[in-house]
C-alpha cells in the first residue's frame, strides 16, 4: 500500500504545481519534460484499479485527469486555426548553436520550403559569413542582423522589403532582432527573434522571467524561447500578446526542438516556437534537424489577412 503512494505521489504533486503554475528553483527546468510525466501518471493509475485500491486509484486518476488537461491539447488541432484567405508566407526559427549549425542544411531548407522569414538565434559572424556563402543572400535578400560571437546573436533574413530594423539586448544579455516586413498585398508585419535567457540555474530565473515578460507585442514572435507550454511564464505571454503557438495549433506542440544535449540522454523538449497573432492563420508546422544544432528547425505556414 505504501509503495503504490509512493509510485503515484510526485505525479499527483507534479500536476498540481503544472495546473497552478507554482514552478520554482529547479523544478523550472524539471518542468519542460512535463509530457513525460503525464505519460508516467497512467501507469499508477493502471496498478491502482487491477488491486482495487480505491483512494489511490482516485488520487491516481486526479493526476492523469490534470495532466490529461494540461498536455493533451498539444497532440490535437484546434478548430480555430485563424483566417484561410490572404497571403500566404512561411517562416521558420533556428537556434544555430554558437554558430556551428550548418549553413548549408539551413539554406536547403530555407529553399526547399520556400521560406519567406527566417530567424536564427546563436547567430555569430561565422555563421553569418556561412549563411552568405551558402547562397542565403540570394533567396532572402533583406536583412536585420546582430551577429555576436557566442551565444547571444540574432537576426531576421526576409524575402521581403525590411521597413525598418533595430536590435536591443535583453536583460539576461541576448540580443534580439525587431523588423517590420511588408508582404505584398498585407498590411506591415512586425516580427521578432526571440531568445530569452535560458534558466540554466536557479540564480538567473529572475532575469528568465522578465526576459520573458519583456517580449513586445508584436505579429510574429519566433525563435528560441528557452520555455515549453508547461512554463508559466510563456503561458503569461501568449495570453498577453494575443497570439497563438503555431505548432500547439496544429496538433504538432509536443513535437520536441531541443535534445539529446552534448551526447547526453535528455529527451527531446519544445523550447522552440511561432508565437502569431490571433489575426493570423496557422496552416502548418514542420519540425525538422539541422547538422550542427542542438535545436531543430521549426516553419510555420502562415495565413496574412490581404490589407
Amino acid at each position: 500500500m505504501k509503495g503504490l503512494w509512493l509510485l503515484l505521489t510526485p505525479g499527483l504533486l507534479w500536476a498540481v504545481l503544472r495546473l497552478f503554475g507554482l514552478e520554482i528553483g529547479f523544478l523550472v527546468q524539471a518542468f519542460a519534460f512535463t509530457p513525460y510525466v503525464a505519460a508516467w501518471t497512467v501507469l499508477p493509475m493502471i496498478i491502482a484499479l487491477a488491486r482495487r485500491r480505491w483512494p489511490e486509484s482516485a488520487a491516481a486518476a486526479t493526476a492523469v485527469v490534470i495532466m490529461a488537461w494540461c498536455v493533451l491539447p498539444r497532440a490535437l488541432p484546434d478548430h480555430d486555426h485563424g483566417p484561410d484567405r490572404g497571403v500566404r508566407i512561411t517562416v521558420m526559427t533556428i537556434n544555430m548553436f554558437i554558430g556551428a549549425a550548418d549553413p548549408g542544411a539551413i539554406v536547403t531548407l530555407v529553399r526547399e520550403h520556400d521560406v519567406d522569414v527566417l530567424a536564427v538565434q546563436e547567430f555569430s559572424p561565422m555563421a553569418r559569413m556561412g549563411l552568405t556563402n551558402a547562397g542565403l543572400d540570394a533567396l532572402l535578400p533583406n536583412n536585420a542582423l546582430a551577429d555576436e560571437v557566442g551565444t547571444t546573436g540574432s537576426g531576421l533574413y526576409s524575402r521581403f522589403p525590411i521597413v525598418k530594423s533595430h536590435s536591443e539586448r535583453g536583460g539576461g544579455g541576448n540580443m534580439q532582432v525587431y523588423a517590420t516586413i511588408k508582404p505584398p498585398g498585407t498590411a506591415a508585419l512586425d516580427v521578432v527573434s526571440a531568445h530569452p535567457l535560458a534558466p540554466y540555474s536557479t540564480e538567473v530565473l529572475k532575469l528568465w522571467k522578465s526576459d520573458l515578460a519583456a517580449e513586445p507585442k508584436a505579429d510574429i514572435l519566433l525563435g528560441d524561447f528557452n520555455s515549453t507550454l508547461d512554463h508559466a511564464p510563456v503561458r503569461r505571454l501568449i495570453a498577453r500578446g494575443g497570439y497563438r503557438d503555431a505548432a500547439d495549433a496544429t496538433g504538432r506542440g509536443l513535437l520536441g526542438t531541443w535534445g539529446p544535449y552534448a551526447g547526453k540522454p535528455v529527451p527531446p523538449v519544445t523550447l522552440d516556437h511561432v508565437l502569431a497573432a490571433r489575426r493570423i492563420g496557422i496552416r502548418d508546422v514542420q519540425v525538422h534537424g539541422v547538422k550542427g544544432s542542438d535545436h531543430r528547425s521549426v516553419l510555420a505556414a502562415l495565413v496574412i489577412p490581404t490589407a
